[in-house]
């Protein structure tokens, strides 16, 4: 194991790390300077400024004693996986360095969750995993509450998790050389074919699709007036990352705006497909965008359920996250099963409706929705369309042995053959998602066993960040938050996060023995 070389890009992910929070400090520094903000921003100023020292410092003095190494070593994967799996853990901590600060600096309300280190980690694995679960929203925790510095960060984080962190630092740090595919592949779902030869020039396309998407995002909502350009910037940022934090407490119902409602579902739905996709569209390849097996699948399951949803909700009365009383009618209904359908597909976790009040065959269907998830090599969560379909042929085929043994049919998704070997990954795949879910679930039960926890609350809880959505049902539905539970179930949800993220291989093998040993 190549430590040196793995501590050595570490250093670099810090430091473009670093750079995101400067950015975020000086609009804090522009807000103070310009008389716009009160003692919290200057507070939240000093919070960001300390963090930029705390990473800079740090990933340059790595990098410093580090940096005679040898770019061009070939990276193994064993190293490529131990440097994603840190590059989250280690990530995440520097990620929840100014909410800590801020709390403390600022004299926060004593109960209020930032001012443990659980909490503020638990928020940063959120952001950079995409989830879009959040401690905050209580009594002494508003989010319009938080300094506007705070809440860049927390949709920033959102951003840079979107494509993945380490997607990011091959494509802007070139220095990374040779060891760029291996990490890729590793980290990013993308499609594998690769949109271009060379990896690091594969993820600036990416990354320009993305930062193109979300530029248009912005300019689309600060056209509806509902939302001012800290607002659309804000939201922009969390739905092209498929997250959902907010800058309102009431998520996207507070702005009780339909063409807000439009533009973000058309952005979620956006942001759930294959980004190779949007590659082939620039490059005029239609044929490929046509025949794509996958998104046809996508879009079908979304008009399906959202359909299925919206009738079902006709004459049903419930509330918006605002607390405004609906009345379902057709075009009432559309709207937000449209919304809620594409927020927890894609595991964005935005939220204009009280879902936990609507029938039990639209909660059944928006459950599985967050299960199925969004398109490989995009950036949403969940399980993902093309596992999916390949988890139900297999399950079709092994129905169709049980009666016709002597009968051997390939299974193709698309014009494409499915080997074995894939079928076992998506198989134990799956099966590692549900038994991670139950230990999530058996292990918040008995922490939250005190404060009198429902086996609906654990279970949805640990299935929601384990398939990065971010809301669940019950005590951590729509309108809730996790800020109440125990720091040990903060860190049992992150490490959740963390896994779902980056699709629980790459993670738990750091805890294999013999990953560490080389055998």
């Amino acid at each position: 194991m190549n430590y040196r070389f793995v501590a050595r890009q570490l250093a670099l992910l810090m430091l473009v790390m670093s750079m995101a929070l400067a950015a975020t400090m000086l609009y804090e520094l522009f807000l103070v300077l310009g008389g716009e903000a009160d003692a919290g921003e200057a507070m939240a100023a000093r919070a960001l400024g300390i963090s930029t020292a705390i990473g800079g410092i740090l990933g340059g003095t790595i990098w410093f004693f580090t940096r005679k190494h040898d770019q061009d070593w070939a990276l193994a994967r064993r190293e490529a996986m131990l440097l994603v799996g840190t590059s989250w853990v280690l990530g995440a901590a520097l990620a929840a360095l100014p909410y800590m600060l801020w709390a403390h600096l600022g004299n926060s309300h004593p109960d209020h969750p930032f001012r443990t280190f659980s909490a503020c980690y638990f928020e940063a694995m959120s952001g950079l995993s995409t989830t879009g679960a959040t401690v905050l929203g209580g009594e002494h925790s508003k989010i319009i509450d938080l300094p506007k510095g705070m809440l860049l960060w927390r949709s920033l984080t959102h951003w840079l998790g979107g494509l993945g962190i380490v997607v990011l630092f091959v494509a802007v740090l070139p220095m990374v050389g040779s060891a760029g595919k291996k990490m890729f592949s590793v980290e990013s779902t993308a499609d594998k074919g690769g949109v271009r030869p060379r990896i690091t020039e594969t993820a600036r396309v990416l990354w320009l699709i993305y930062l193109g998407l979300t530029v248009a995002c912005i300019l689309l909502l600060s056209a509806t007036g509902a939302m001012t350009w800290f607002e659309a910037v804000n939201h922009a940022l969390s739905v092209m990352g498929t997250g959902g934090l907010s800058t309102n407490d009431a998520s996207v119902g507070g702005f009780n705006s339909i063409s807000v409602d439009l533009i973000l579902t058309l952005f979620m739905i956006i942001a759930g497909v294959n980004f190779v996709v949007f590659f082939h569209m620039v490059q005029r390849r239609w044929n490929a965008v046509l025949g794509d097996i996958e998104l046809r699948i996508y879009l079908a399951l979304k008009i399906l359920v959202t359909v299925v949803i919206a009738f079902n909700l006709i004459g049903v009365a419930y509330k918006t996250t605002a607390g405004t009383d609906v009345q379902g009618g057709l075009f009432t209904s559309l709207r937000y099963a449209s919304f809620q359908t594409a927020s927890l597909q894609t595991g964005t976790g935005f939220g204009t409706a009280d879902y936990d009040s609507w029938p039990m065959l639209s909660l059944s269907l928006l459950m599985g929705m967050m299960l199925v998830g969004g398109c490989g090599g995009s950036t949403a969560g969940g399980f993902k369309v093309f596992r999916f379909w390949i988890l139900l042929k297999v399950l079709f085929a092994a129905m169709e042995r049980a009666f016709r043994p002597n009968v051997v049919r390939p299974i193709k998704v698309g014009k494409n053959l499915i080997e074995d070997d894939t079928k076992l990954s998506v198989l134990v795949y799956f099966a590692m998602l549900i038994l991670l879910t139950a230990i999530g679930t058996m292990l918040t039960l008995v922490i939250e066993e005190p404060n009198g926890i429902d086996v609906q609350t654990a279970c949805s809880a640990s299935y929601a960040s384990l398939l990065n959505v971010g809301p669940g049902l019950h005590r951590v539905g729509a309108t809730q938050n996790y800020g109440w539970m125990q720091p040990a179930t903060l860190w049992v949800q992150s490490a959740l996060m963390c896994l779902g993220r980056l699709e629980v291989y790459a993670l738990l093998v750091l805890l294999v023995p013999r990953f560490w040993r080389g055998d």
